[in-house]
């Protein structure tokens, strides 16, 4: 079975480090698990902001296909659900952030419905939606 999980780091969010974690559970290299962690940077980025969030959004998105593909290795057998592992890389880094102006752009293509599936707290005004 392969299970792949995304989220991100809290002080990256604060600004005090400069990338945030993006990582992968377990997947299967060989005759072994492996786990796959990608750095997603801010620098640069203020997710308060709206073009921030965007872009903030643009790269956890980008990082969830890698790691749910080939995550920058050879040796990684191909996941069974590439869809439903890039859903759910995608959801945990958008609630793992906590980020309101991300939420907002996460439900531009989500329903709220998806984001209770991870756990992501829409705020009322959007559910109403």
């Amino acid at each position: 079975m392969y299970t792949k999980d995304i989220g991100m780091s809290t002080q990256a969010i604060l600004g005090t480090v400069a990338a945030c974690a993006l990582y992968a559970g377990t997947v299967a290299a060989k005759d072994h698990e492996v786990t796959i962690a990608i750095q997603v940077s801010i620098l640069g980025l203020n997710p308060s902001q709206p073009a921030g969030a965007h872009e903030l959004y643009s790269r956890l998105r980008h990082a969830a296909k890698i790691v749910c593909t080939h995550g920058n290795r050879v040796d990684l057998e191909p996941v069974k659900d590439p869809v439903g592992c890039y859903e759910k890389a995608l959801g945990n880094a958008i609630w793992f952030a906590k980020l309101p102006l991300l939420t907002q752009v996460y439900l531009e293509t989500h329903t709220p419905r998806q984001a209770a599936a991870y756990g992501i707290e829409v705020p009322v005004q959007l559910a109403a939606k």
